[in-house]
């Protein structure tokens, strides 16, 4: 497995990544050393999280590999067709999948998602538009949110 961690504006976020791509993004709470040289197997995946992060890019295409059930799979590829700057309520999102049953079952797969932003679990809100849950830290998935807002509010205090 190779791993490289990068400096973004979440904080040190590490690339790990197999033969058959990407296996997960990490954001880490601790100010683990970040990576001096990128592995030649990742750096496509850094480049790309770069260009996320300076609003270049909106969507990833790199190899991914995440490993779960078939179960989580399958949620988290349905996380890839949410476009960018949107969101949908977990009911909504169980409702795409085929089972308004499964919204526990997604809501938990969701929380288990391994590639971080690439995958976007962070675009799957609550009902009433609450950001519910994010395995990084509701600060994280609110600076995402706002990242890719379309409308920049202006604040009325500097």
């Amino acid at each position: 497995m190779k791993t490289a961690r990068i400096h973004t504006p979440l904080g040190i976020t590490e690339i790990m990544a197999d033969e058959k791509g990407v296996a997960s993004i990490t954001l880490l709470d601790n100010e683990e050393a970040f990576s001096e040289v990128i592995p030649e197997a990742l750096k496509e995946a850094v480049d790309q999280l770069q260009e996320y992060f300076d609003g270049s890019r909106k969507t990833f295409s790199f190899e991914m590999n995440p490993q779960g059930t078939e179960f989580q799979k399958k949620v988290w590829m349905g996380l890839l067709d949410i476009p960018y700057s949107k969101t949908l309520s977990y009911l909504e999102f169980s409702k795409i999948l085929g089972d308004v049953k499964a919204i526990r079952a997604v809501a938990s797969a969701n929380g288990r998602n391994p590639i971080a932003i690439a995958i976007p679990c962070h675009r799957v809100i609550g009902s009433d538009g609450s950001l519910t849950g994010y395995a990084s830290g509701l600060h994280r998935k609110k600076w995402l949110l706002d990242h890719e807002n379309p409308v920049k509010q202006q604040s009325l205090f500097s």
